[in-house]
C-alpha cells in the first residue's frame, strides 16, 4: 500500500480504490426515517465531506476539537472522519459516562462542537447536557436522533439539518483543509483515567493512528471482501482505531451494532454474512453459551480478535470447533500507543494465542525494565498528554520508551505475557478502571472516612470493583446506599459491585493501605 499518513488520505484512497463496494450497512433503526442505510465507499466519502463542510459552516477551524458522545451507528464514522477532513481533532466520549463526566471532558478539551445522541435506551445524553450544563456547552451542538419520539432542545440542531449547512464554498474549503492535514497533526484525543483519579487526554498524531490501524488490519489480513461486525464501542481504540480506520484502509464493510446482546450480534453476523468479529472474551463466551446459537448460521466468520483480559485456552478451542472460526488472535495495547503494542498472528498455535499477547506490532518494539515493567517504543506511541507535560515526561522516558505500568515477561520467541500491574488498575468488561477515581468519589459521601477499591474476579466481566470502607461512628450507611451514590456519579463500569465495611485498613510502615491484604477482610 502506498504511504498513507492521514485519515483524509485514507478516505480518498478508499473512495478511489473501492468506489462501488459497500462501506457501511446499518439496519438498526427500523423505526426511523432511514430504516436501512447502506453506503458505498463513494457515497460514504461524500457524506464525510458534507459533514466536514457543515462543521466549517458552523465556524469550526483547523485544529479545533469536536467531541462525539453517541453509540455505534453510521453517524459515528461519518462524523469522526468528517471532523478530521475539516482539519479538526476528534474527541470521543465514553457512552457510559454520566453527563457530569462528559462535560468535564468537553470543557478540558475545549471542544468547539459536540455531536451527541438524543433519546436512546431510556437515556438522553443531549437532553441531560442541555438541561444541566447548557452554560458550559459550545455553540455548535448536533443531536443524533435514534427514536422518532426524540425532540431536539433549543440550542441544538438535528443531524440532517446540521448537514444541510454545507455549501459549495464550505465544501471547497473542506478539500483545502483535507489537503493541508499533516502527518504530525493531532488526529484525536482519547481520555483514559490516570492513577491519580483524573483522566488524561492522550494526544495521537495522524501518522501514529494510521500506523497502528494499518498494522492491525494487515495482521488480520483484512480485505475488501471482509464484513466487519462492530460490537466494540467506537469511542474506544478497539472500535475506532481497530475498527473504523482498518476498514477504511482495507476496504472492508462496517457493520455497526449499538447495543450488544448475543441474539442481536448473531442475527447481524448471520444476515450480513460477517467475516470479522473482534471483541472482549466475555462477548464470545455469551455467544458460545447462548441456547439459540444453533438457530443462527455463523459459518461466514473467519477471524476473531480478542484481548483485554486472560483468554482461556478452551475458549480458543470452542471458537474454532463450535463456531468454525479459522483464525483467533489475541493482542495487547493501551490508549497511549493508539491501542497497539503486541499481537499474535494467524499462524500462532492455540497455546500461544491463549497464554501470551504475541510479539510487537510492525513499527513497535517491546522490552522490560529492571523491575519487569513492560516498555513500548515505536510509531504508535502518543505525542503526549493534553496540557500535562509532567505526566508525559513521567510516562515516556528520554529514550522514547513508553512505560505501560504493566508487569510482564517476554519468552525466547518474543512473546509478551502480562503477569501483573504496577498500577492498581483492573479491567471490567474490557474497560480500564482506576480505583483512585472511585475512591475520590466515595470520599464525598458523608459518613465515609476512607475507602480502598480493588478488582475482584467476575465470571461475566472479568473483574468488578469491590470497595472497602471505614465510616464515621453513628453513620447509617449500608452497601446499597454506597453503591447508589457511586452509580449517581460514575459510569456503570466504574461502580463497585460490592462494599465491605471494615474497622481499620492494613497498612505498611509508611501508612499506605496494603491492598493485597484487603481480600482477607471480606
Amino acid at each position: 500500500m502506498e504511504a498513507i499518513l492521514t485519515t483524509p488520505a485514507a478516505l480518498r484512497r478508499a473512495e478511489q480504490t473501492w468506489p462501488a463496494r459497500t462501506a457501511i450497512i446499518d439496519d438498526q433503526w427500523t423505526s426511523s426515517d432511514t430504516p436501512h442505510l447502506e453506503l458505498t465507499w463513494s457515497q460514504f466519502a461524500h457524506q464525510v465531506r458534507t459533514c466536514a463542510a457543515a462543521l466549517i459552516a458552523s465556524g469550526i477551524g483547523a485544529g479545533d476539537r469536536v467531541a462525539i458522545w453517541a453509540p455505534n451507528s453510521y453517524h459515528w464514522p461519518i462524523a469522526a472522519l468528517g471532523v478530521q477532513y475539516a482539519g479538526a481533532t476528534l474527541v470521543p466520549l465514553n457512552t457510559r459516562y454520566t453527563a457530569g463526566e462528559a462535560i468535564e471532558i468537553i470543557e478540558r478539551s475545549a471542544a468547539r462542537a459536540v455531536i451527541v445522541s438524543s433519546e436512546f435506551l431510556g437515556g438522553d445524553h443531549l437532553a441531560d447536557l442541555m438541561r444541566d450544563h447548557r452554560a458550559a456547552m459550545p455553540d455548535t451542538v448536533v443531536g443524533v436522533v435514534f427514536e422518532n419520539s426524540s425532540t431536539i432542545p433549543d440550542g441544538a440542531v438535528e443531524w440532517t439539518d446540521f448537514l444541510d449547512r454545507a455549501t459549495p464554498e464550505t465544501r471547497a474549503e473542506a478539500e483545502k483543509r483535507a489537503d493541508s492535514v499533516a502527518p504530525d497533526d493531532i488526529s484525536d484525543i482519547l481520555f483514559t483515567s490516570g492513577t491519580t483519579g483524573k483522566s488524561k487526554g492522550v494526544l495521537a498524531e495522524h501518522q501514529q493512528t494510521i500506523a497502528g490501524s494499518h498494522a492491525w488490519g494487515a495482521n488480520g489480513r483484512l480485505n475488501a471482501d471482509d464484513r466487519y461486525l462492530m460490537v466494540n464501542p467506537y469511542f474506544h481504540t478497539f472500535g475506532y482505531k481497530a475498527g473504523i480506520l482498518p476498514c477504511t484502509l482495507f476496504g472492508s464493510t462496517m457493520l455497526p451494532l449499538a447495543v450488544y446482546s448475543p441474539a442481536e450480534a448473531m442475527r447481524l453476523a448471520a444476515t450480513q454474512r460477517a467475516t470479522v468479529f473482534p471483541g472482549a472474551p466475555t462477548i464470545f463466551q455469551t455467544i458460545l453459551d447462548d441456547p439459540t446459537r444453533a438457530e443462527h448460521d455463523l459459518s461466514s466468520l473467519r477471524l476473531v480478535v480478542t484481548g483485554a483480559a486472560i483468554v482461556p485456552v478452551v475458549l480458543i478451542e470452542r471458537l474454532q470447533s463450535d463456531l468454525g472460526v479459522d483464525t483467533v488472535i489475541t493482542a495487547y495495547g493501551l490508549t497511549e500507543a493508539s491501542g497497539f503494542v503486541s499481537t499474535c498472528t494467524p499462524d500462532d498455535d492455540d497455546e500461544t494465542v491463549a497464554n501470551t499477547c504475541g510479539r510487537a506490532f510492525e513499527g513497535m518494539e517491546i522490552a522490560l525494565s529492571e523491575q519487569g515493567e513492560v516498555l513500548a517504543r515505536g510509531t504508535m506511541v502518543m505525542r503526549g498528554y493534553l496540557d500535562d507535560p509532567a505526566a508525559t515526561k513521567e510516562t515516556i522516558d528520554d529514550d522514547g520508551w513508553l512505560h505501560t505500568g504493566d508487569i510482564g515477561t517476554i519468552d525466547d520467541r518474543g512473546n509478551l505475557k502480562i503477569t501483573d500491574r504496577l498500577k492498581d488498575m483492573y479491567i471490567c468488561g474490557g474497560f480500564n478502571v482506576y480505583p483512585a477515581e472511585i475512591e475520590q468519589t466515595l470520599a464525598r459521601l458523608d459518613g465515609i472516612t476512607e475507602s480502598a477499591v480493588i478488582g475482584v474476579p467476575d465470571e461475566r466481566l472479568g473483574e468488578v470493583g469491590r470497595a472497602y470502607v471505614t465510616v464515621r461512628d453513628g453513620t447509617e450507611l449500608d452497601e446499597s446506599s454506597v453503591i447508589a451514590y457511586a452509580r449517581e456519579h460514575l459510569a456503570n463500569f466504574k461502580v463497585p459491585r460490592s462494599v465491605v465495611f471494615v474497622e481499620a485498613f492494613p497498612r505498611n510502615a509508611a501508612g499506605k493501605i496494603l491492598k493485597r491484604q484487603l481480600p482477607t477482610l471480606a
